[in-house]
């Protein structure tokens, strides 16, 4: 039958019963010989008819040529595209959360393993300091310090005086406004100070790193870089790392002084505490390891972020959307680190009795 298909399909689509929806009986008592192309045929037909709404049934068949036709059914629907199924919404997000465990344990596992690559150039470069570009250093320096003077000191004044005026609000009802001064000092030389400069540096230096190497990698620089025998660890890496962990310690202390200038020009308008009263209170309420708690969590903070931007600007694609997506993602990521590793030191240094 093989042979003749190609004839019979077109007289077997032609077929159309005079009365529609009368049950149909198809005799194939007359059926000498048939195979599994003959078989599909049939079958056709009878899928045809049915979906028009006529039952039919086959009759008078031979038992070895119905066993034929029904062993072609079966595999013709096996192999019919099962329809999707929406999974259960509880399921659904079991599998969403598992697969983003999965991915948050490969990315700390390949930030870890960039960590462990950044330290060991970082050994190879003090033990042959004439590797070290210091040209570069002092130009990230100027690019993460000393261009960021204007926001960190803005932001901290602004800070210094919502902390003074909310803590003055509160400490009034019970006529303590005078240490609004020691809330003040130890509030911002303590956490405030360091959280808001790193959060602030994490937003416009790390997103800074990400983009400049991402758009190298993008233009094939480090390719090219590695093709003519340069480590971008230390030729890119490197320099942004040091000199972030030189700058940052700075503008944190510069955050301290104008954070507590803006804390003080708002007692002064608001409390009537003269700028002798406010140094005077504030000498007695800090000591110098208030100081040195908050400014000691700057080079670590200042690693993290500079590991987090140089790490996901080494991990952009060949396009501009996977720049600008793993920029954010430095953002995010850098800021979130920093809080965590805020709250692990003040539960160290609670410890500690510092």
């Amino acid at each position: 039958m093989i042979a003749t298909a190609g004839g019979l399909a077109p007289v077997l689509a032609a077929v159309r019963p005079k009365a529609a929806a009368r049950p149909l009986s198809l005799d194939l008592s007359a059926l000498d010989a048939v195979d599994t192309v003959g078989a599909l045929l049939l079958l056709r037909l009878v899928d045809r008819l049915e979906a028009d709404g006529i039952p039919v049934a086959m009759t008078g068949a031979r038992p070895e040529h119905a066993t034929l036709i029904d062993a072609v059914h079966r595999a013709d629907r096996s192999c019919e595209p099962s329809k999707p199924t929406d999974p259960h919404p509880i399921l659904a997000m079991v599998e969403r959360t598992g697969r983003a465990a999965v991915q948050v344990g490969r990315d700390l596992r390949d930030l870890l393993n960039f960590l462990g690559m950044m330290v060991t150039a970082l050994v190879g470069t003090l033990l042959r300091p004439r590797r070290l570009r210091l040209t570069a250093v002092v130009h990230h320096m100027e690019q993460t310090g000393l261009n960021a003077l204007p926001i960190v000191g803005l932001l901290s004044f602004l800070i210094g005086v919502v902390l003074a005026y909310q803590g003055a609000d509160q400490l009034r009802q019970f006529g303590a406004e005078l240490f609004v001064v020691n809330l003040l000092g130890i509030s911002i030389l303590r956490e405030i100070g360091i959280l808001m400069t790193s959060i602030i540096i994490a937003g416009r230096s790390g997103s800074a790193f990400t983009a400049q190497i991402g758009t190298m990698n993008v233009n094939l620089e480090i390719d090219a870089l590695r093709t003519l025998g340069l480590d971008p660890m230390e030729l890119l890496v490197l320099p942004r790392a040091l000199a972030l962990m030189i700058t940052l310690p700075l503008l944190a202390f510069y955050a301290d002084v104008v954070g507590l200038l803006g804390g003080a020009v708002m007692c002064y308008f608001v409390l009537d505490i003269s700028f002798g009263q406010f140094v005077q209170q504030l000498h007695g309420a800090i000591t110098l390891s208030t100081l040195m708690v908050g400014l000691s969590k700057a080079p670590v903070f200042a690693f993290v972020i500079a590991l987090v931007g140089c790490y996901e600007g080494l991990r952009v694609s060949g396009s501009a959307e996977s720049v600008g997506r793993l920029t954010t993602r430095s953002v995010v990521v850098g800021i979130f680190l920093v809080i965590v590793l805020d709250a692990l030191f003040s539960i160290l240094f609670s410890y500690l009795g510092v």
